[in-house]
């Protein structure tokens, strides 16, 4: 039997070589029994599979096949066919199968791949990878729904326990069966059963089917299997993952797709946090290009990551839990990082998906640019820029970068939001730490102190919240700043450091020679950036842990190498240095318990003290050889005591040795005259104290000896007095001492404020120009100490509370004020002074010596300036602006010399001297808030009583007023950056002190200042009110006090000046600083609305808007009409409806503009400084003004019509304040505003209707016609600046219509041929006009005309092929012709060229009349004829210029 078995085998197709294959094959078996009673009883499935060349295994063999794959699956259709039995045979086969594998052995080998079995005669006819048995039968048709069927049967017995032996998951091997068949021939029905089979299964099982459903089905069946997905997501969200898995392979309809995303968007939130990186993966990988915003919009609203991480608190319990050995339950316990690792998975998908489709990284950026409340922005959107920034692409880093400032400048982005992204996702930060780092640098440059605050936030945070190696980059980057040497990125980075040293001083001090690296680079810091830098590195180096005690030696080398230059710079450095290394060695340190050997009850050691005051012996004894460098001690000493708080010795040992030093050098007492070689006789002056002994300042002896020594060169080294210079710094350092020895109580110096000082009766000012050059110079000199001196006693005695230092401290102001009277006179006479410095900490005297030459040149240049005028008004015929420009100069010029003649005292202003006065302090603006001060003073027997009184005055008050405003330019004000190429200016010199002090301290002092600053303003408002009333609504009637009138007015402008800074800060845009607004604001407010309800922002506003709106009637001057406009604008800007406020605005611009300013003395307000300020005023009124085009037309229109009428020096009649003086200012605002109107016009498009083209086409119209009526302006005003005027701003005029106008030109001809034609008519007539300014700049061979030429030529030309380009575009090109147009002047009158006189005789009949008839006619279906004819002209006009002028212009440029 088994011979003939094996004989059939071999006739049903096998080969004798597979017959001795499967015979050596059962000879090598360890059970040779078991196959012979398998063979007598074997069932269909077996013998088929024998005799097609599989032979089946039992055990953990793998079943052997001999032949190919497609052979076994030939043979075994073909046997099934051929039988009797066909078709019962197949369900007898599949049910041998079923029997067969019954037992999970042989079920096992049926999944399992074939093995090939070995044969040395053919190695070839089997390949060496081989599929399953099962999967084999699968690949046959008949075959195939069955033995599927089957196999779902099978997959249930092994769903709880499907390990097999091995290791391996029976479920998932019949799963893998399925997969890549070349063909399923029910796939229907097997997606059916498979759905059936998940609705049942255990999760891992049904995670193996989802995923292999891709793999398994047809695409027809795509669509179906996911909408049953789908709906299994919304049940189970434990299937998310595979469910996702599955959609992403799947070739879904895009509805289908967009169904599927939005269901998973709308699961967002309960999928766990590991299985979000994916299904943030699908939603944006599956997005398309037209639905990218929306899904981006709705993922950013969807992924809460705020709610993916563990509160801080809960973080670190779980790390000291981890800490002390929580690792018993590691199951039980997460991992602090793990929320972290799954936020960085999310946004690495993100990542991915922003790198490789751009539409995904344009979306994000629109969608978090249209976020626009503070609450809305999360912490997504920060890192969403950081990865933005981190891609590769320029276009979303300049995005990320440019949207981050943006909201940052907002205030939409704000440091509490990058503080929490910072402190909960430092793990996920770390990852994009490159970018953050670029980042700060770029806001770190940035003009603005919103952007520099952040970047500055940014390099903090980063050093709190990574590693060591970010530290280093970060100090690094610090270090580059600080070397860059822009002033306001060299601040905040020496900020940043010097808070880092704080916060962080041991990890600082691990790079502390970086920081040191900058010493190399002082020669381009300030003095304040050298306190800085000074001030951490000695934090650093001297601190009380001494982190950075590496580099005392090195700190120690440094001071003394500088302290012994004789160099003053390297000398002012050391000294500065050496100063900070004394506060951070004697700084007071509180107890250390566990320290007590170091220190004694916190107070410092015996030894450090005694090296603390060695080095101030050093520096003191070092700086005796220079008097500005003696002082600057005393400056730096002065600000380290106020600073810092020293150790109680260490300032007892200064403030004892400054009161000695001060006392024996400055103070002597009063006693009879001082005699001795005295350039003027000695006096005791301005004593306030009554009784006749006392005290008194040594200052005119002491600078009489002064001089005296300088004098003698041999004796210069040997100079024993000291020097007056050392006066008010000494004063200084000695009362910063007594505040900090006696908490802030002065009594034991007070009488320094009553004190006299020796100087000379002031009388001998009255004969100053008798007086010789040393005098002269002695007697400014004199006056500049007095005046310090003053200064400083105001500085110490302002913040005093008793009521006679405060009527003494307003007395000293009234020295001071006058005091600067008499300078002024002085200063005058002597021309080449150079003051005494007072600010000893920088280079300043050059600089300023420059601009006090100044004046003395000033009267040469108008000398000169008025005999150029006169030439040119010979030279030119006809021009009549020279005339008037001419007029105007020689009337400015008599006003002052008719008031030199009255009074016959010539003096200066000390405004270029500001930087040889000492500083003020902020406090001393306290004064401004006192009012009436008396004080009963009784005789020595007590009966009579005299009241004293002291007010603060006209003069004090613009004294304090200017120092304000100078004070808060530079602190409030943003630093404009210099042009390129220009010598820097020092804009800090008189600012030292304030330069210690924070913009926001300043604004907040300002803003307790208000009430005095309203009370002020209303005074000012009272005193010019009673004044019109007075003088029957003139300000220059005969009972008029000029000086006070003058005072008065400047003291009206300051107040609105100081005001309009103040309320202008950008600070107030900051998130912590909105109270102070509404503080401020409320002030103002407050004067008009009283009462206990608290107002809304909006309402704060309106009521200060119409505060400041009631001052407007009695405004005494142009200057001061333009600050209470700007101030008025500026806060409205704050809130509320801003239509409204524009409209108020313009108004009140108007009425000033309609107001006809004189002065006290009855004459017309004129000269440079009135045109400034009209300027502007014009501009603020076309800015805030509703129709731009209308208003210009108004005053074109009307108003230079009405002054073409009016008499010589006359106004116009609407508008006073334009005259023939102030034609050129209306003139080029009026050009520049309507340039800027025309480029506000929206661009014409071919989507717009019939009704927006008509709308824009009259606003074109509009615009065109007040152009042409400013360009024929210049027929008549032809003076130079207004041929400039012309040319810059028709040449942009004209672009603008070129690129916005003609495009809706081209689109509305057809529709509106008669609104075309009027406009193209009405620009030619304009354009024709430039062509003959053109002509005439050449003929007049001046440069400043001519340079505008060329580029204005290219745009007429540029301006014909764009009207033929319209026609053309409108098949109406048959309209476009090219005639001649001749050069002519201003005048008319043709310009005769080389070209163009050969040919005279042929032309003289084409003038402009000529011109001007000459049309062709159109086609007659075209009826916009004259629209076309006047193009027709634009290209004859510019033809003409091309042809007539090329070689002449070819030779001029």
């Amino acid at each position: 039997m088994m011979r003939k078995k094996r004989r059939s085998s071999t006739e049903n197709g096998g080969a004798a070589s597979t017959a001795t294959k499967a015979k050596k094959s059962r000879s090598t078996g360890r059970h040779p029994k078991e196959p012979v009673s398998e063979e007598t009883n074997e069932s269909v499935f077996v013998s088929f599979v024998r005799k097609a060349g599989v032979t089946l295994k039992h055990g953990g063999t793998s079943n052997d096949i001999a032949v190919d794959q497609v052979v076994f699956q030939k043979r075994i259709q073909r046997q099934l066919q051929k039988s009797p039995r066909y078709p019962g045979i197949i369900q007898e086969f599949i049910t041998g199968l079923e029997s067969f594998i019954e037992n999970p052995d042989n079920f096992r080998n049926c999944l399992l791949p074939c093995v090939p079995q070995s044969s040395d005669e053919d190695s070839s006819s089997v390949s060496s990878f081989q599929e399953s048995l099962l999967r084999l039968l699968l690949g046959i048709e008949m075959l195939q729904t069955l033995i599927i069927n089957t196999l779902l049967e099978k997959l249930p017995e092994f769903m709880i326990d499907g390990a097999a032996d091995g290791g391996l998951s029976i479920p998932r091997m019949i799963i893998n069966q399925l997969k890549w068949l070349d063909r399923v021939f029910d796939t229907k029905e097997l997606a059916v059963k498979l759905m059936e089979l998940v609705s049942v299964a255990p999760v891992e099982v049904q995670c193996d089917i989802i995923t292999s459903f891709p793999e398994i089905l047809e695409d027809s069946q795509h669509n179906d299997i996911a909408r049953d997905l789908n709906s299994l997501l919304q049940e189970n969200t434990q299937l998310t993952v595979p469910i996702l898995d599955a959609f992403s392979s799947l070739n879904l309809s895009s509805l289908l797709l967009t169904e599927v995303r939005g269901a998973v968007m709308a699961r967002m939130a309960s999928v766990q946090l590991e299985d979000l990186p994916i299904v943030v993966k699908f939603i944006l990988h599956s997005v398309s290009a037209s639905d990218t915003h929306e899904v981006v919009c709705n993922l950013r609203k969807k992924l809460e990551l705020e709610q993916c991480v563990l509160p801080p608190v809960l973080q670190a319990s779980q790390s000291r839990l981890k800490s002390k050995g929580a690792a018993a339950r590691p199951a039980s316990t997460p991992a602090a990082g793990s929320s972290q690792d799954s936020v960085t998975l999310i946004l690495e998908c993100i990542k991915s998906a922003v790198r490789f489709q751009k539409t995904v990284s344009e979306a994000w950026l629109k969608v978090m640019e249209s976020v626009e409340d503070v609450e809305d922005h999360k912490v997504i959107d920060l890192l969403m820029l950081f990865i933005l920034h981190s891609t590769n692409a320029n276009q979303s880093r300049r995005g990320a970068e440019r949207l981050l400032k943006v909201k940052v400048r907002t205030g939409l982005i704000q440091e509490t939001l990058l503080q929490k992204t910072f402190r909960d996702y430092a793990q996920v930060m770390r990852g994009y730490f490159p970018s953050i780092l670029a980042l700060a640098q770029s806001l770190l440059r940035s003009p603005d102190p919103c952007l520099v605050s952040f970047g500055g936030h940014m390099y903090r945070q980063s050093f709190s919240g990574f590693d060591s190696y970010c530290h280093q980059e970060v100090v690094g980057s610090l270090v580059t700043h600080v070397c860059s040497g822009v002033s306001a990125e060299v601040d905040m980075a020496l900020q940043l450091l010097c808070g880092l040293v704080t916060e962080k001083p041991t990890e600082m001090a691990l790079y502390a020679v970086f920081v040191k690296g900058i010493l190399d680079y002082m020669d381009n810091l300030t003095p304040q950036q050298i306190r800085k830098l000074f001030h951490l590195l000695s934090r650093l180096a001297f601190g009380q842990q001494q982190q950075g005690a590496h580099i005392q030696d090195d700190m120690h080398i440094i001071i003394r190498k500088q302290l012994s230059s004789t160099v003053p710079k390297y000398k002012r450095i050391g000294i500065i240095g050496a100063v900070m290394i004394v506060g951070s060695m004697g700084a007071f340190r509180p107890k250390i318990e566990g320290k007590g050997k170091e220190t004694q009850n916190g107070s410092l050691t015996q030894e450090t003290l005694r090296q603390v005051t060695a080095l101030l012996e050093l520096v003191k004894s070092s700086a005796e050889s220079s008097p500005e460098a003696a002082a600057l001690y005393y400056d730096e000493l002065a600000n380290l005591i106020s600073s810092t708080q020293l150790d109680p010795q260490l300032e007892e040992v200064i403030g004892v040795g400054v009161l000695d030093d001060f006392q024996q050098d400055f103070i002597v007492d009063i006693g009879p005259e001082k005699t001795g070689s005295f350039p003027f006789p000695a006096c005791a002056m301005y004593k306030l104290d009554g009784n006749q002994d006392g005290i008194a300042i040594n200052l005119l002896p002491l600078l009489a000896e002064d001089n005296q020594s300088k004098g003698e060169q041999q004796n210069k080294n040997e100079q024993k007095g000291p020097s007056p210079l050392c006066l008010s710094p000494c004063l200084r350092l000695l009362r910063f001492c007594e505040e900090k020895r006696h908490k802030g109580d002065l009594e034991d110096i007070d009488g320094l404020l009553g004190c006299p000082l020796i100087l000379t009766d002031m009388d001998v000012v009255e004969k100053v120009e008798s007086l010789s050059k040393a005098e002269r110079d002695f007697l400014c000199t004199l006056l500049f100490h007095a005046i310090n001196w003053f200064r400083e006693v105001v500085n110490g005695f302002c913040k005093q509370n008793e009521t006679e230092d405060k009527m003494k401290v307003m007395t000293r102001l009234q020295n001071i004020t006058y005091l600067q009277t008499l300078l002024e006179r002085v200063l005058a006479a002597t021309p080449s002074y150079v003051p005494p410095s007072s600010n000893f900490d920088g280079e300043s005297t050059e600089g300023i010596t420059l601009n006090i030459t100044g004046p003395p040149n000033r009267a040469k240049k108008d000398g000169a300036g008025k005999k150029r005028k006169a030439a040119g008004k010979n030279s030119s015929e006809g021009d009549t602006q020279p005339e008037e420009a001419t007029e105007a100069e020689e009337s400015q010029q008599e006003l002052p010399e008719k008031e030199k003649e009255k009074e016959n005292r010539p003096g200066v202003s000390l405004t270029a001297y500001r930087a040889f006065f000492r500083e003020l302090d902020v406090e001393v603006l306290s004064v401004l808030g006192c009012g009436l001060l008396s004080r009963t003073i009784l005789d020595s027997e007590l009966h009579t009583k005299v009241r004293e009184e002291v007010l603060l005055g006209p003069a004090e008050l613009v004294f304090l007023l200017e120092d304000m405003h100078h004070k808060l330019e530079f602190s409030l004000m943003p630093a404009k950056r210099a042009p390129f190429l220009k010598a820097r200016v020092d804009k800090s010199v008189g600012f030292s002190h304030l330069q210690q002090r924070s913009s926001k301290d300043i604004a907040t002092y300002c803003v307790q200042l208000l009430p005095a600053l309203c009370t002020h303003l209303e005074n000012c408002h009272n005193h010019f009110q009673t004044l019109l009333s007075d003088n029957n609504g003139v300000v220059d009637g005969p009972a008029t006090d000029r000086q006070e009138y003058q005072l008065m007015s400047s003291s009206y402008q300051l107040l609105l000046q100081v005001l309009n800074i103040t309320f202008s800060w950008s600070g107030f845009s900051q998130p912590g600083l909105r109270n102070l607004l509404k503080k401020a604001l409320g002030v103002l407010a407050g004067r008009l609305k009283q009462g206990d309800a608290e107002l809304t922002l909006e309402q704060l506003v309106k009521y200060s808007f119409e505060y400041l709106l009631n001052f407007r009637s009695t405004i005494p001057s142009l200057s001061t009409a333009l600050c209470l406009s700007q101030l008025l604008s500026t806060v409205s800007e704050k809130g509320g409806h801003v239509a409204a406020y524009r409209e108020q605005t313009a108004s009140l611009a108007r009425r000033f503009l309609s107001q006809l300013w004189v002065t006290a003395s009855g004459e017309r307000e004129r000269g440079n400084k009135f045109n400034e300020a009209l300027h502007t005023l014009l501009s603020i009124y076309l800015e805030h003004v509703n129709d731009v085009l209308k208003a210009v037309e108004e005053i074109a229109g009307e108003g230079v019509p009405e002054l073409l009428n009016a008499a010589k020096d006359e106004s116009s009649t609407s508008w006073p304040t334009l005259n023939r003086q102030t034609f050129l200012v209306y003139y080029k605002v009026l050009m520049a505003k309507l340039d800027k109107a025309a480029k506000k016009i929206p661009a014409g498009k071919t989507s717009d209707n019939t009704e927006a083209q008509s709308e824009k086409l009259l606003t074109w119209n509009l615009a065109v016609r007040d152009f042409h009526i400013l360009v024929n302006l210049v027929k008549v005003f032809d003076s130079r600046p207004v041929l400039i005027v012309c040319l810059k701003y028709g040449r942009l005029f004209l672009e603008s219509f070129l690129k916005l106008g003609m495009p809706l030109l081209d689109h509305s001809f057809k529709r509106h041929k008669e609104d075309v034609q009027c406009l193209l008519k009405t620009f030619q007539l304009s354009t024709r006009q430039l062509h003959h300014m053109c002509g005439h700049s050449k003929i007049s061979q001046d440069t400043s005309l001519t340079n505008h030429v060329p580029a204005l030529k290219k745009s007429l030309e540029l301006f014909v092929y764009r009207v033929k380009a319209m026609l053309t575009l409108n098949n109406c090109q048959e309209a476009f012709w090219i005639g001649n147009l001749k050069n002519r002047n201003l005048k008319g009158e043709e310009i005769l060229s080389q070209r163009s006189q050969g040919s005279d005789d042929d032309d003289d009949g084409d003038d402009d009349e000529e011109e001007d008839n000459q049309r062709l006619p159109l086609p007659e279906e075209q009826s916009d004829d004259e629209a076309q004819e006047s193009d027709s002209e634009g290209n004859k006009k510019n033809n003409t210029m091309e042809d007539v002028e090329e070689d002449d212009l070819s030779e001029d440029y």
